[in-house]
């Protein structure tokens, strides 16, 4: 009983403390690669209390409901968007042993409870009765439907190779040589979880240019602090993710295995920051070429390479 709680305390550390250090380190990253400062001075050393300060603002601030709005399905929108990414980091494993809850179809788990977050974005725009919002949860919708397929067909691919969807057991069955035979498959998962997360160049339901802040324009307060979190925390979870699928997970050598995930992690983490720095936004045309056009024949493309190389070897 006190290794469960054990376990799950350290998840919940991880859910609190890791999005955070995302947020601060994209701050950093984003202001060294665009040669400015960026924050400095709250809490001191290089502004490391950045994200507490705004946190504080945040609570400060009035929380403002549209009369128009549903206001029911307008106040816990945030909550949908952020709470699935608590879920998943169960049964993601962060060390050989040691994950929340190890079930055997793990990866089936994840992958549906991961797409519940992107209605906490579409049930935003359609409660918020302002139509910069409902154009951004639209687009929301039409990016989940076009990227949630390429998404599944890359994790399937090595499901397939490992022979099981427990994830425990996808970073046991994973050798060094799966990093070329299963390279396609990571680019399609990496790119497609970006982009439902609606990260740059991915953010066509927020695009401010166009529509100030799509679903989240009508938030302001907590509820607009939990959307933020929510996208920080869909980085971790894709970050850890990825890693555990496609990366071998705890696997490496010298290092203890947490610290292994810790660094494809945040590895991965400033991968999402610095696409986010170089490219510019891609029109909503674009977004779902990309998608039907390029990842899923990619996608199953992969899948085809890993169900020859199965029956061969």
């Amino acid at each position: 009983m006190l290794d469960v709680v054990l376990h799950f305390a350290v998840i919940l550390v991880v859910f609190l403390a890791l999005p955070l250090v995302v947020g601060q380190t994209e701050h950093k990253v984003m202001a060294h690669m665009q040669s400015r400062l960026g924050p400095m001075y709250a809490g001191g050393f290089h502004g490391w209390a950045q994200l507490i300060a705004d946190g504080v603002k945040f609570m400060q601030k009035e929380d403002v409901i549209p009369a128009a709005a549903d206001r029911r399905v307008f106040m816990i929108a945030p909550g949908v968007a952020l709470v699935p990414y608590l879920v998943v980091l169960i049964a993601i494993p962060l060390d050989d042993g040691f994950v929340g809850v190890d079930l055997d179809l793990g990866l089936f788990f994840v992958l549906a409870v991961m797409g519940v977050g992107v209605l906490g974005a579409i049930m935003a725009g359609w409660a918020s009765a302002n139509k910069y919002s409902m154009l951004g949860g639209m687009r929301a919708a039409a990016q989940l439907v076009a990227y949630e397929l390429p998404l599944v067909l890359a994790a399937s691919s090595v499901a397939m190779a490992a022979g099981t969807l427990s994830l425990p057991g996808i970073v046991e069955a994973w050798q060094w040589w799966w990093l070329p035979w299963q390279a396609i498959g990571g680019v399609v998962f990496f790119v497609a979880g970006l982009a439902e997360l609606r990260r740059p160049p991915f953010d066509m339901p927020i695009a401010e240019s166009e529509i100030i802040m799509g679903p989240m324009t009508e938030y302001t307060g907590m509820r607009f602090a939990l959307f933020m979190l929510s996208e920080y925390a869909g980085i971790v979870v894709l970050s850890l993710l990825t890693s555990v699928l496609f990366l071998g997970g705890w696997q490496g050598p010298l290092l203890p295995g947490w610290l292994w995930t810790l660094v494809k992690v945040f590895a991965l983490a400033f991968v999402v920051i610095w696409l986010r720095v170089t490219f510019p936004r891609f029109r909503e045309d674009q977004l779902q070429k990309l998608a039907w056009a390029v990842l899923v024949p990619l996608a199953l493309l992969q899948l085809a390479i890993t169900g020859v190389v199965q029956v061969l070897v």
